[in-house]
């Protein structure tokens, strides 16, 4: 593990920057337009599976709604004396009663360093005391980051690959947490 928990949904870094994981909060929308507008194309295209220069304002509402009970929304973002930027944000999205999928964006600069490992775990976690039990993540089979991911924090139950994406269904491993 690359870095340290604190307490209250904190990490601290090897290179000293703390970083906070949150559930996102109504009205910042902005701080999802400017992480995704600081994300390689390459990350992007991992992310949202399709090339895109730009977010449209609809995909941004959707990414940070946290009005609707079925969805839960957490990023990470850096402490102030770092700049306080997101660089980081998991989001949970119901698709059956116990069943969610789940998306997952670390910007590049700050990939590799366990921030994706600990939102994920809290985030899996948030949607565990909410009733999700499986869960699924869409991904493309190059994704370098994706494997480690869930062989860190999950069980996988089964994968199906289609046209070189990946739909994996897993359930959150116990001692991840």
């Amino acid at each position: 593990m690359k870095f340290q928990i604190l307490d209250d949904g904190r990490i601290a870094l090897p290179n000293g920057c703390l970083v906070r994981i949150r559930p996102l909060q109504r009205g910042e929308q902005g701080a999802v337009r400017e992480l995704c507008a600081r994300l390689s194309p390459r990350t992007r295209y991992f992310r949202f599976l399709l090339e895109m220069p730009i977010l449209s304002e609809s995909l941004v509402q959707l990414l940070a709604d946290v009005d609707d009970p079925r969805r839960i929304a957490f990023i990470a973002e850096l402490d102030a004396a770092h700049g306080g930027d997101v660089i980081a944000l998991g989001n949970i999205g119901a698709s059956g009663d116990d069943r969610a999928e789940v998306g997952l964006v670390v910007a590049d600069a700050w990939q590799r360093q366990g921030i994706g490992s600990a939102l994920a775990a809290r985030l899996l976690h948030a949607a565990e005391v909410r009733g999700y039990r499986r869960f699924v993540v869409d991904g493309l089979l190059n994704n370098p980051a994706l494997r480690p991911l869930l062989n860190h924090l999950a069980d996988v139950v089964s994968t199906s690959t289609r046209r070189g994406v990946s739909e994996i269904t897993f359930v959150r491993r116990r001692t991840a947490a």
